[in-house]
């Protein structure tokens, strides 16, 4: 065992649509100095940082970090696509638990542009090369963006599977909608309904418009610390990271034929299994979640993948209720990816700050009363995932 790892603060800024975002220098520093005032701490206290940023050419970080101290700490540049977030998230409290270092820091940024994601480097073999081929070969009836496939695919592979309805995955969305209302930080904050989600235009399968989480520009930090460096500086020590892990694809992504898989179905099990396992705390003891929600078809499988639900049971644990207020797992309060936006380095870090904030029982309406347990997931292709146990302490 390595040493307890503190969150001693957090940071965010509001996401916006792309063209009403300032540079993502700005963005960054001012989710840093976010968090570093809700440690109460100065900069110089920090020994190591991680810059998580997907869009953006080489050494973005210390443009970032310089907007806010020069003090010749290392800056890792992190890149793991929509898992980027987390991933600089995992470094930085690797660093803390092992002894590293007392203090580190964790910030994600991006500075998108609208429309579908699109690669940029052309010229050369593609990252996911292996994952649109197969893509092509199982969803040939698809016309749309690669992501569109992918994730439209999985969501009909678990129709196939399971006989899940269109609506479900609707509903999906339209809780998230109820929950933004609350998320002043959200990009879409306005109430919508299951109707008015199956109205909106089809963009691949069964997957409408409304599924589809937007471009977004944003950022979030977080500070991790030991519980010595804490009380020495009077840091909040509430929340803890109970456990973590971060996976990579196994041969199942591409032997099985099978779209769950190709976006990263096995991955969250295993990196759910191994949180379980390393904190003694089991699915049915978490609270409230902040799951990676890119499109509907992705939480829902999500759902059985960290076993809030048992395989082909997540229709029935939406229609129950079971994922929002009342229910057994408040699923996305800030309202996800899909209503609270996508930037996608930011992203883990935006996660982390709603959980953070939530074991703190700080969020007013959103608010979910009693929460000990908060589990966060954030996925990115390619591949990597990364779930993340935190504990009220």
């Amino acid at each position: 065992m390595g040493k307890k790892v503190v969150v001693a603060g957090v940071g965010m800024t509001p996401f916006v649509k792309p063209g009403q975002n300032e540079d993502y220098t700005v963005m960054g520093g001012k989710a840093i100095n976010m968090a570093l005032e809700d440690a109460g701490i100065e900069y110089d206290k920090i020994q190591q940082a991680y810059a998580g940023y997907v869009y953006g050419d080489s050494a973005c970080g210390q443009r970032v970090l310089y907007e806010v101290g020069m003090t010749g700490i290392p800056v890792v540049n992190v890149n793991n696509n929509c898992s980027t977030g987390s991933s600089a998230l995992f470094l930085a409290r690797q660093a803390v638990e092992s002894g590293t270092v007392d203090c580190a820091l964790a910030v994600g940024f991006e500075q998108m542009t609208p429309g579908a994601l699109a690669e940029h480097w052309t010229d050369r073999p593609s990252p996911l090369g292996r994952f649109n081929k197969l893509t092509d070969e199982l969803t040939q009836d698809f016309t749309s963006p690669m992501a569109l496939k992918m994730f439209g695919g999985a969501g009909i592979e678990h129709q196939k599977k399971y006989g899940t309805k269109n609506e479900t995955f609707a509903k999906i969305r339209a809780k998230a909608s109820t929950h933004a209302v609350h998320n002043e930080k959200a990009i879409f904050r306005k109430e919508i309904s299951v109707k008015d989600v199956m109205e909106s235009p089809v963009v691949a399968g069964f997957l409408t418009r409304l599924q589809c989480c937007p471009p977004t520009c944003g950022a979030g930090a977080a500070i991790v610390c030991t519980e010595e460096f804490a009380k020495k500086h009077g840091i909040n020590a509430d929340v803890v990271i109970a456990g973590q892990a971060m996976t990579s694809d196994f041969a199942s992504t591409f032997g099985d034929n099978d779209m769950m898989r190709v976006v990263g179905y096995d991955m969250t099990a295993a990196a759910a299994n191994k949180v379980y396992e390393m904190s003694g705390v089991g699915p049915d003891d978490i609270d409230v979640v902040e799951l990676h929600d890119c499109f509907t078809a992705n939480e829902l499988i999500t759902y059985e993948g960290l076993g809030l639900a048992r395989e082909g049971e997540a229709e029935k644990f939406i229609w129950d209720g079971d994922n929002t207020y009342g229910g057994k797992v408040v699923t996305n309060p800030s309202g996800g990816l899909l209503s609270k936006g996508h930037p996608l380095g930011a992203t883990g870090l935006a996660q982390c700050f709603e959980l953070v904030n939530q074991l703190r029982g700080n969020l007013g309406n959103r608010q979910v009363e009693g929460a000990r347990n908060a589990l966060q997931h954030n996925l990115g292709l390619g591949g990597a995932c990364v779930v993340t146990l935190y504990q009220s302490a």
